[in-house]
């Protein structure tokens, strides 16, 4: 009776040794001004960039863009910018379905990410919330003149379709597309300078090498 009692105490505690193992793998990897950034943060990303792009960044750069997400969500959060309603990230994740060739190969990536359906949400509307304030503060100051949807147009889009073997669109059915294209394209210039200003002016402790020596 006591050995069985003495394997059973002996058993609780081995998983209470693995649980606190589990635990201690995570651990802060960033400080940013009062915050934290988690090693289980650069991991969530890592999922997620290799769910959208099938391959994921350096733990490093992976740090990098988490800091300049921190600047963004902080500024988002001062001018109390609106999160994304459930049907703006529903129509997100339609368009992100269809960018794969088939339900299949959608899921088939969702499962070799190790993310889940509600993680997938989760990770889409925070980015749908940084790319909205980013949107709004530097759209409205972004002018694109009719030569530079002209040159895109001839220098990028008929030698892309050439490329392909298409019959490329009239400049008039591409006007639209071309232009979102190099808004965006301005909107993430705008937004780099911003945050290599911005990183100035922020106290930032980077303590993702310390955990790997």
């Amino acid at each position: 009776m006591m050995r069985c009692t003495l394997q059973f105490v002996l058993m609780m505690l081995l998983a209470g040794s693995s649980s606190l193992a589990q635990e201690v793998v995570d651990r802060i990897v960033a400080r940013v001004e009062n915050d934290v950034i988690l090693l289980s943060d650069i991991r969530q990303l890592s999922r997620y960039q290799t769910f959208v792009d099938g391959k994921a960044e350096s733990d490093e750069q992976i740090l990098e863009l988490l800091i300049d997400q921190w600047i963004v969500r902080n500024e988002a959060t001062v001018s109390r910018i609106a999160q994304p309603s459930d049907e703006d990230v529903e129509r997100s994740l339609t368009r992100l379905k269809r960018s794969f060739s088939s339900p299949e190969e959608f899921a088939d990536r969702l499962k070799h990410s190790g993310l889940n359906d509600q993680e997938l949400r989760r990770m889409m509307k925070s980015q749908l919330y940084l790319s909205n304030y980013l949107d709004t503060r530097f759209r409205p100051s972004i002018q694109i003149s009719d030569k530079e949807i002209e040159d895109f147009y001839q220098n990028r889009l008929i030698p892309r379709a050439e490329l392909r073997a298409q019959t490329p669109p009239t400049l008039d059915a591409a006007r639209d597309f071309i232009q979102e294209a190099l808004v965006q394209k301005a909107i993430n210039e705008h937004a780099n300078e911003w945050l290599k200003e911005s990183r100035t002016r922020v106290r930032v402790e980077n303590l993702l090498q310390e955990g790997q020596k």
